[in-house]
């Protein structure tokens, strides 16, 4: 939608820019026009006859404008280079003022998966106790995430179906891959997300109530190691771990923020249609 609206502005403004940059052809397209109105005018069988007379001189007309434009474009090699500029640079702008696509808002993404469903209608998962406050204020999460200290860990505030497929992610990548991971952030509020927003398009791109953590439909979450949560993108083995954390978390029905444009690798959620952009039922 967006590509068909920056082509038809680009058709409008190089149509202009041919008609103000090129009198003959102005004065063609006019003359043209306006015989082509009188022409209809008239009954139709001297219509059929005129048209076809009106049409020959307008053919010759258009072969005459376009050798004539040439010419004009030869020998006004400053115009024509302003003309392009002022056909190629709104579009230019409006494609670069887009800014990337961080998250996909898209509410029809969620269906209900019979076999996945199935799956989590077997074992009811227990979130697992809480760790210590002193895990998220080491160097590494500090430096990798700033406000984390302040994130909600809560594993009752997020909606159940949510829950279950992500406990269900965290114990296939222990048994099977052998990555145990821990939450990071859960439930976020409006207004830690606005403050989030506020620090800029580094930390979040998405304002209050646009995204799923303030349904209890998101989480971010790490990996632990030695008893030490692992971050960092640097890391081979916390870079494999995110891979396979990504496949799995889509096999239970989750997006993954690592598909995103501006990859945000320890992020799924559980899209549902009509949720973003209300505020949550109380």
């Amino acid at each position: 939608m967006v590509l068909l609206v920056i082509f038809s502005y680009f058709m409008l403004i190089a149509g202009a820019v041919v008609l103000f940059a090129f009198p003959g052809i102005r004065m063609r397209v006019f003359g043209a026009l306006s015989s082509t109105l009188a022409t209809t005018s008239r009954g139709l069988a001297s219509t059929f006859t005129s048209g076809s007379v009106t049409a020959t001189k307008s053919g010759n007309a258009l072969r005459t404008s376009f050798t004539q434009g040439i010419g004009f474009l030869r020998s006004n090699p400053r115009l024509t280079a302003a003309a392009l500029l002022l056909v190629i640079i709104p579009p230019s702008l409006a494609l670069m003022a887009r800014g990337p696509a961080v998250f996909s808002f898209d509410n029809d993404n969620y269906r209900p998966d019979r076999q996945i469903s199935v799956l989590l209608e077997g074992e009811q998962l227990v979130p697992p106790p809480a760790l210590p406050p002193e895990v998220f204020t080491t160097r590494e999460v500090v430096l990798a995430r700033p406000n984390i200290v302040f994130a909600n860990r809560n594993w009752a505030q997020l909606d159940p179906d949510f829950t279950q497929r992500l406990l269900r992610v965290m114990k296939i990548m222990k048994e099977r891959y052998g990555y145990e991971m821990v939450l990071l952030e859960g439930f976020r509020s409006a207004e830690r997300q606005a403050k989030l927003a506020a620090l800029g398009s580094s930390v979040t791109q998405a304002g209050a109530y646009m995204s799923y953590h303030q349904y209890g439909l998101a989480a971010d979450c790490a990996f632990m190691q030695d008893n030490k949560i692992v971050i960092s993108e640097l890391d081979p083995w916390a870079m494999h771990g995110y891979e396979l954390y990504g496949q799995v978390a889509e096999s239970v029905g989750l997006r993954w923020g690592g598909t995103w444009k501006m990859r945000d690798l320890g992020h799924v959620e559980l899209a549902r249609k009509g949720v973003l952009g209300t505020p949550p039922a109380i």
